[in-house]
């Protein structure tokens, strides 16, 4: 059976709101409130956070998740997601 991989993609210079996913909640930035809630999802086998930006890699590695460092050249989410998932075809 196939695996099913999570993405989250993740972008800190949004015009709306600058550096949303590290934006506190509670106790958590809240890249960590939807990455943990994309992990009680059981039909995903892999979640991965894809940002292009260092910050958010490194709070997303500082509580334990998996991410990667994408090309800062995407115009979208959707960009951002089709090179996570040729980077997984390949591997």
């Amino acid at each position: 059976m196939d695996k099913v991989l999570g993405a989250i993609p993740a972008r800190y210079d949004s015009t709306r709101f600058p550096g949303k996913p590290l934006a506190r909640i509670g106790d958590k930035p809240m890249i960590q409130w939807v990455y943990e809630a994309a992990r009680r999802c059981r039909v995903l086998d892999h979640i991965v956070v894809a940002t292009d930006d260092e910050r958010i890699r490194d709070a997303v590695t500082a509580f334990g998740g998996d991410v990667i460092l994408t090309g800062d050249h995407h115009q979208s989410g959707t960009d951002r997601l089709s090179e996570v998932a040729d980077f997984y075809a390949e591997h």
